[in-house]
């Protein structure tokens, strides 16, 4: 029997990792006193300094703000699902903050943070789609969960006594802007500078997950991105810094969630958060933080290593990028092959493609749970349903039903299997439709 082919996972492949020049950073760190013995001990509440001033320089570097980053703005965390739970936990309380918005479809797992922050049943979706967020649809829903709160005297947190560190948000809004888990689109300017207004009409916190910004490359192979090192479009936290002079207060209304787990491998659990100076030192106040010390403080020596000695842009230029990039082409190619023919439709970028997956709509009237069961069962190939990631208790908007939808990811398998686990596939959806009578 073959053996399974998973285009579901989305985890790096790990001979893509930098073990080489892991191997030689830790070398450095625990041959050195003055780095292994704070690195050996609780760290600082926002984090190890040179890991924080290394990362400013980086993203400075990448996304090109009208102003340099600085450190203060930099809270280091232990990766982005660790640290959307320590942002609930600081800014938001169940009995005030209204609902937690959601762009659809949404990073599944995410979801399971948000029940466990208290708002179970309360996420609401944000319709995306080619064409871009439908805001006029957010505004309207943020105005009716105003008027319902104020009907229910919704007017102060009850839950959490006032602290200095922190602020209680009315509304939580979260998104991955760029190459989206798992929709794969990436939100315009116009979009980003409309969604801060939003928030900052509404009182909101925007929480995106900018973890896959860095794996950018043309959508056409014969065609290289001019500026591949740099972000084609700027953050919403960048947004925020310079959309009407600044942010409207000393905490603003976005929150930049980053994490290394893509770029130098999950385990290291190491991540970023970065907002203004007042938001990113109210992070470091979570409790698990403030008594354990900075999250990852061993890891961030060694990540910190990596970035001031060059070796780790070096691995995203010369590795990294080259890989996923040829990998993304070799799905794409597979899919255009086996399963556009059979009526599959995958969600294909004009210039700039990236991150880990391809998002493809299935030929009616097949539906992908049951067809992910089937290509799993009998063609040993995995793939996510698109059910998966629709926003949990929001049934009532039809832009947040993806049963015809599925996710697959080119990173995790090896390079040479992604055109057969394709075909495989193709076989699983021209068999369905056999069998219903459609093909």
């Amino acid at each position: 029997m073959d053996s399974v082919i998973d285009l579901s996972r989305g985890w790096p492949n790990p001979a893509l990792l930098p073990t080489t020049a892991l191997a030689n950073a830790s070398a450095t760190v625990l041959s050195t006193p003055s780095i292994w013995t704070p690195a050996l001990l609780y760290g600082p509440d926002p984090g190890y300094e040179p890991l924080r001033q290394a990362v400013a320089q980086w993203l400075t570097s990448f996304y090109h703000p009208r102003h340099p980053i600085t450190s203060n703005r930099i809270c280091i965390t232990g990766g982005a699902s660790q640290n959307l739970a320590c942002i609930f936990q600081v800014f938001t309380d169940p009995s005030y903050t209204r609902n937690v918005w959601m762009v659809a479809p949404t990073y599944q797992l995410a979801s399971r943070m948000v029940d466990d922050a208290g708002f179970a049943g309360r996420m609401r979706v944000i319709p995306q789609d080619a064409t871009g967020l439908d805001l006029a649809f957010l505004r309207r829903e943020l105005e009716v969960a105003e008027e319902k709160a104020n009907a229910e005297h919704r007017s102060e947190p009850k839950l959490k006594p006032p602290r200095p560190w922190g602020k209680i948000y009315k509304h939580v809004i979260y998104a991955i802007p760029t190459f989206s888990n798992p929709s794969t689109l990436t939100m315009s300017q116009s979009d980003r500078e409309s969604l801060v207004q939003l928030a900052r009409d509404f009182d909101a916190l925007i929480v995106t997950d900018d973890v896959y910004d860095f794996l950018q490359w043309s959508a056409d192979p014969n065609a290289p991105l001019s500026t591949p090192h740099k972000a084609p479009e700027p953050r919403l936290v960048d947004v925020d810094a310079y959309l009407d002079g600044g942010p409207k207060d000393e905490w603003g209304n976005v929150v930049s969630n980053g994490s290394f787990s893509k770029l130098i491998g999950p385990g290291m659990r190491t991540g970023w958060a970065e907002g203004t100076a007042k938001f990113a030192y109210g992070l470091s106040q979570t409790g698990s933080s403030r008594s354990g010390g900075a999250p990852s403080q061993m890891a961030s020596t060694i990540v910190a290593q990596l970035l001031e000695t060059g070796a780790f842009q070096t691995h995203l230029a010369q590795v990294l990028l080259p890989a996923y990039a040829r990998r993304y082409h070799r799905l794409m190619s597979a899919v255009r092959e086996h399963l556009v023919p059979v009526g599959a439709a995958p969600r294909e970028s004009s210039r700039v493609a990236g991150g880990y997956f391809i998002w493809v709509r299935l030929p009616a009237p097949l539906r992908a749970r049951d067809l992910a069961r089937t290509a799993l069962e009998k063609h040993q190939v995995n793939v996510a349903p698109g059910e998966i990631f629709q926003v949990p208790g929001d049934s009532e908007h039809g832009a947040n039903d993806f049963c015809d939808h599925l996710r697959l990811c080119f990173a995790w398998v090896e390079e040479e299997q992604l055109a057969e686990g394709v075909c495989r596939l193709g076989r699983a959806i021209r068999e369905a439709l056999e069998s219903s009578g459609k093909l």
